[in-house]
Formats: C-alpha cells, structure tokens, sequence
C-alpha cells in the first residue's frame, strides 16, 4: 500500500500469488500424508477379529483413491470435478475433489492474473 510503482505492486502480487500455491501445495501434501498413514497399532489389537477383513477393505479403499488422485490430475474442468464431487459417496474421495476444484481454480486465477499482466504492460 506504500509505494506508488506499479512494477513493485505487480512484483509483490506475484510473490504473494506464490506464498499461496506453496501454502496449497503444502496443506495437500499434508493432506495426502495423513490420509495415507497407517493404523494404530493398539486398534488392531483390539479388533482381532475383524482385522484382517478391515485391512483388505482399508487396502482396497486406499487404492481406489491413489486411482480417483491419478484420474483428477487428468481433468481440467471445474464443472466436470463438480459432477464427480456431487456422485462422490465417500468423505475421502469427496476431499480429494474439494482439492483438486480449489487447485484448479486458483490457477485459473492465476493464469488470468498473469495474462492481465501482460496484457497491461503492452
């Protein structure tokens, strides 16, 4: 709000743009590391039982949405991932396309920021 020179505000816009990709980059990663850790060793002791029918399910679970994350990298419409959000059932895969909509629309944003940019420096 300080300075008067364009070029500096368009700089610092820019970097500001960048400290909120890496923020998103890091809250997804994060994101991924949780929803991928393995369960607690004193639950499976617990449920002896049950356990290994609830680590197939659990396994098959987490393939399907290492599979649904590979399929989301290949989509880049928003009303698309919106269809899929909205036939989603599970919480897991509801989340991950939450992800993938945010990411996709703050680089819509960007790359219309950056064409705006160019656009005024002619």
């Amino acid at each position: 709000e300080a300075t008067l020179d364009l070029a500096e505000r368009r700089r610092i816009r820019s970097a500001i743009r960048e400290l909120q990709r890496q923020e998103l980059e890091r809250d997804e990663e994060t994101l991924a590391s949780k929803r991928f850790r393995p369960e607690r060793s004193s639950h499976r002791q617990d449920d002896k039982e049950n356990w290994p029918q609830s680590q197939c399910l659990e396994e098959e679970q987490q393939a399907a949405l290492a599979a649904l994350s590979e399929q989301l990298k290949g989509i880049t419409s928003v009303e698309e991932l919106t269809k899929l959000l909205r036939a989603a059932g599970e919480y897991e895969e509801r989340k991950l396309i939450r992800a993938a909509i945010r990411k996709l629309r703050a680089e819509e944003i960007e790359a219309a920021t950056l064409a705006g940019n160019v656009q005024s420096s002619r």
